[in-house]
């Protein structure tokens, strides 16, 4: 038995290793690749990005290197009948499958320790090279072309000397409104705040157009938020990008946040109906409150929801590998990629179809956030039910 063991993980080691490498390496010069057109980042900052987009890049190839090791090293087993042969000296075929289960329980729990270091720690990070980038960036278009534009912002200057901007002029653009904010100085300086991803200029007597309408001798400092320069008005944290050890308490102040508003609510109701005040009472005094709840509210439920998609998530490994294997050993086929193929398209109209649908229901609170285990449970049940006909012939 320790032979069938020792030789199955062997083969799985090996081709598992080879095509996790080769597939992350695409999938991160990618998202490297993406990265550099959108942002402009140069050769320097992709390098120091090169860490905090590696477990990005995993999480996404881990279940697709599972299932193609699992479904090549089976199909090549079944056509090449070294099943028939187990089955032959009266051993159960089982023995060639217990090995790559438990494995795949092991890569599952790497791939959700990933998924939770990519969406914390690594897109924090790249945050952080992202603004320490783009104050490098700014001084550098500055000096060649005399001008820097990203997102809201653009600046124009007379010239650069050293880390000072001779006669800039910012121009502000607010969305949704028609004109814009214009300011010049006699002189700024760029300066990156990685503490709170903010880009600040430093302005020496502005003077300011638009809604500001300010001449400011002196020195005026202009703050730019990170999420502002990227295009992204969301002020903030999205609880997707919580560590698990942090959701726990983020749950906690959602929850007193609503507490407190209601109970304010309560107060201010009490408080009308003993003044007799009863405009206080009516639903448009009350709305700015319900949309605080509202808010609240949304954000609790995608908190409820987050550790269940990203477990769910990381052990989709496991649920491909149960159906990767008696599939491939049902078609027989030698090559990889085909039977790759031939698993993984009712993966992609079943599993990711429903997985997707309960993820949505879940955020929204319409179902409990136990159903984000539904896709992967469908997909055990499938591949059990299939390793038992083909133990059974």
């Amino acid at each position: 038995m320790r032979i069938f063991t020792k030789y199955v993980l062997s083969e799985l080691l090996k081709v598992f290793l080879l095509t996790l490498g080769v597939m992350t390496l695409m999938m991160f010069v990618g998202l490297l690749g993406k990265k550099a057109v959108d942002l402009g980042l140069g050769l320097g900052g992709l390098l120091q990005l090169t860490p905090y987009v590696l477990p990005e890049a995993l999480q996404f190839t881990l279940p697709g290197a599972l299932l193609l090791t699992v479904t090549g090293i089976y199909g090549r087993m079944a056509a090449s009948n070294e099943l028939v042969a187990i089955k032959s000296m009266g051993i159960s075929p089982m023995v060639m499958v217990w090995p790559t289960l438990i494995l795949s329980v092991f890569v599952s729990f790497s791939a959700v320790w990933f998924n939770d270091l990519a969406v914390s720690w690594g897109r924090q990070g790249q945050e952080r090279v992202i603004l320490e980038s783009m104050e490098a960036i700014a001084y550098g278009q500055l000096r060649v072309k005399g001008s820097f534009e990203h997102g809201n912002l653009t600046v124009h200057v007379q010239g650069v000397e050293g880390r000072t901007l001779i006669e800039p002029t910012l121009v502000i653009r607010e969305k949704g409104k028609e004109f814009a904010n214009i300011v010049s100085a006699r002189a700024a300086q760029f300066a990156a705040n990685v503490e709170t991803g903010q880009l600040v200029l430093r302005m020496q007597d502005t003077d300011a157009t638009g809604q500001l309408d300010i001449v400011a001798p002196g020195v005026e400092e202009y703050v730019f938020p990170l999420e502002e320069l990227l295009g992204s008005r969301n002020k903030s944290r999205s609880p997707s990008d919580y560590s698990l050890g942090e959701i726990g308490p983020a749950k906690a102040k959602e929850l007193d946040t609503i507490h407190k508003v209601r109970q304010d609510m309560s107060t201010e109701a009490a408080f009308a109906m003993l003044t007799g005040d009863f405009d206080e009472l009516s639903d448009g005094a009350w709305r700015s409150q319900e949309k605080v709840i509202q808010n609240a509210e949304g954000r609790l439920n995608r908190f409820y929801s987050e550790p269940y998609r990203r477990w769910s998530n990381g052990f989709s490994c496991l649920a491909f590998a149960a159906v990767g294997i008696p599939v491939a050993v049902m078609l027989r086929k030698g090559e990889m990629l085909a039977s790759f193929f031939a698993c993984f398209a009712p993966i992609l109209l079943i599993y990711y179809p429903m997985f997707y649908s309960c993820m949505v229901l879940a955020k929204k609170g319409s179902a409990a956030p136990q159903c984000l285990w539904i896709a992967n449970a469908v997909l055990l049940l499938i591949g059990i039910y299939l390793m038992r006909k083909e133990v059974k012939h």
